[in-house]
């Protein structure tokens, strides 16, 4: 969304290859490609020093998993945006909730935001 609106350059890390192959022609699909690549990889074996935002949408149980990663990988000023799953270690800056089909009121979503 954020590389169709506004421009921005992304890399989706995804474990699973049905996900990562059905991204990347969502990608292709949108002609996106100059400015979003997915990797289908294991999020630990990924380099995440450059990023300046992250965003997960991972259970409460493995965000605390990668929390230690991010910690040692992130720079300082970097965000992490979590959807539905909080990092449990550590206060978010802000909590937004948005709803998919207001008229239904369903289902509803909430994002974590957190600053390194």
């Amino acid at each position: 969304m954020a590389a169709q609106e506004f421009g921005a350059r992304a890399i989706g890390i995804e474990l699973r290859e049905d996900l990562a192959k059905r991204t990347m022609k969502k990608i292709y699909d949108l002609g996106l490609q100059a400015k979003v690549k997915m990797v289908n990889e294991d999020l630990f074996n990924v380099n995440l020093r450059e990023a300046d935002v992250i965003y997960l949408y991972l259970t409460t149980s493995a965000n605390e998993k990668v929390r230690p990663k991010l910690e040692a990988e992130l720079r300082r000023g970097a965000r992490v945006v979590s959807h539905d799953y909080e990092v449990t270690s550590w206060k978010p800056s802000a909590v937004e909730q948005f709803c998919e089909n207001p008229g239904l009121g369903f289902p509803r979503h909430t994002l974590y935001l957190y600053k390194r």
